[in-house]
Formats: structure tokens, sequence, C-alpha cells
């Protein structure tokens, strides 16, 4: 099989799975990651034929994209706010919402009066360590802590931060039953947020392969983190600190009010899609 050959396999075997934009962009991805060509050497090396070893391995690559594995969890990494960072079943996709996030903490910051040098962050719900991560690359001198509950996750933020050559402070606790000793300049947070009751709405792409404790509230009440961030916010956000979350867009004015006696600015803010996503503020 050539590889203009396996571009229309790649279609046939995707089709009424995938778009044609779709397939054309897993195509391309994997052919660079498995073959090293990018996109302009594709074209011009067309007419290669491929190795046994690696038709096996393309046909293994759309034998787990047909039952929907995601993408990014077969190659084993993505690409985030610049950076890759490696990512498998045990923590969640990045999301662009998130970079979104990330966006107005780090202009939040930059743009604030603290002596960034004694920075003390702390981030809620780590996963695969891309929020502080991506903190600690742009601000090298601030002391940044992670709570994430799953063993698992923490070995790959763990891993990510290796990676980067970055420093943070990875802690393994459920942060519900969790008392802060220390506190804080910044406070940021995408924890998990979709209530029980929604699960039938999300994808089986998304079910089936992510980890539902990075995606649901783990009792009925979607906010529970937000109530436990809230009640911290008060004696562990220092004056004049940030607070940064992601929020469920259907309960946006819910998640503000909790915010609106101990933020003297609490704002709820929209995502480039219109949805309520966002709630920020300075203690």
């Amino acid at each position: 099989m050539t590889i203009s050959e396996l571009k229309k396999y790649f279609k046939t075997e995707l089709s009424g799975l995938y778009t044609d934009s779709e397939t054309d962009f897993l195509y391309s991805v994997f052919v660079e990651k498995i073959l090293g060509l990018n996109q302009i050497q594709q074209r011009m090396m067309s007419d290669q034929q491929l190795s046994d070893v690696n038709e096996n391995h393309f046909q293994n690559i759309l034998s787990e994209l047909k039952i929907g594995k995601p993408y990014q969890h077969i190659l084993g990494e993505t690409e985030f706010y610049g950076m890759t960072f490696f990512v498998n079943e045990n923590v969640l996709i990045p999301r662009p919402e998130t970079e979104e996030l990330l966006e107005m903490a780090i202009q939040k910051i930059q743009n604030s009066d603290f002596d960034v040098q004694g920075l003390k962050i702390l981030d809620i719900g780590t996963g695969s360590g891309i929020i502080p991560l991506v903190l600690k690359k742009y601000f090298p001198n601030a002391e940044i802590s992670s709570i994430d509950f799953s063993e698992k996750a923490l070995e790959v933020a763990k891993r990510n931060a290796e990676f980067h050559q970055l420093e943070v402070n990875f802690i393994h606790a459920d942060y519900l039953n969790f008392k802060l000793n220390e506190n804080y300049d910044i406070i940021i947070s995408n924890p998990p947020y979709i209530g029980i009751e929604e699960e039938i709405e999300i994808e089986n792409s998304v079910k089936g392969f992510e980890p539902t404790i990075a995606l649901f509230s783990p009792t009925s009440d979607a906010l529970i983190f937000y109530k436990k961030i809230a009640e911290d916010s008060i004696k562990h956000l220092n004056k004049n600190g940030f607070l940064f979350l992601e929020i469920n867009q259907k309960l946006g004015s819910e998640t503000l009010e909790l915010y609106q006696d101990i933020l003297s600015n609490a704002e709820l803010i929209k995502d480039l899609s219109g949805n309520d996503r966002f709630v920020i503020g300075l203690k």
C-alpha cells in the first residue's frame, strides 16, 4: 500500500463515522506521527510504499478510531497552549475552554501588582497538569501546588512536568475532604462539574474513554466543588488575590452567587461559543 492509497483507505474505513475534513486531519496527524512526514512531504511522497510493520500499525489505529477512541489517546499526546502534553485514559483531554481560562489568568496576573517572584498558586483538580504547568512556564518563579484525587492522573501530570522540566508541587488528596494549611495569591480550578443527571447528554466517545471521576460531580450536587472552593477562598485566598474557575454552563448564575460575598468583583464570563463558562474575581 502506498501513502496515497492509505489516504483513500482512511476515507473508506472511516466513512460515516467522521466528516471528510475530520478524516483528512486524522490521516495527516497519524502519517506525520508514524512516518515523520509533514503535509507537504505527504504529497511529495504519495507513491512511497508502506512497510508491513507500518501498514499493520495503521490498521490498528483505524480499528481504535472506529470504536470511538479519541485520537489524542491513540497518539498518547496532545497540543495545548503551544505545549505538548502526554495524555491517556486516566486524564481528560484538554479542551479549548481551558485555554481561555488560562489566557484570562495569565493576562490578569501580568497586569496586576503581584510580585511574581513570590507568587503562590493553588490548582485544584490537576488531571494531566496542563493548568499548573502552563502557569509555571509563564511565571517560573511562582510556587505552584496542584491537587488531584487520582494517583494515575498525577503520574501523567508528573511525567508532563518532567518532560517540560517544570517544578510543581503535586498533592495526592481528596480535595473535598482536604484541609488547606497555606494561603495563596491565586486559586484556579477546572473541577468535575457535570451533574449526574446530565450523563445522557455526554457523547459516548467521552464517557467511554475519559475518566468519569474527572467529568462528573461525585454527588447529586453539581456545585459541591465550587462550594468547597468558596469556603477555602474565605480563609486561604489572600487579600487582593485572584480566583479563576471553569464552570458548568447551565449553572452560571448559581455558581456566581457562591462568590458574590467573597470577591469584590466576581464576574460571570462567557466562552468563545457564547456559553457561561467562567467565574473570576478579585478578593
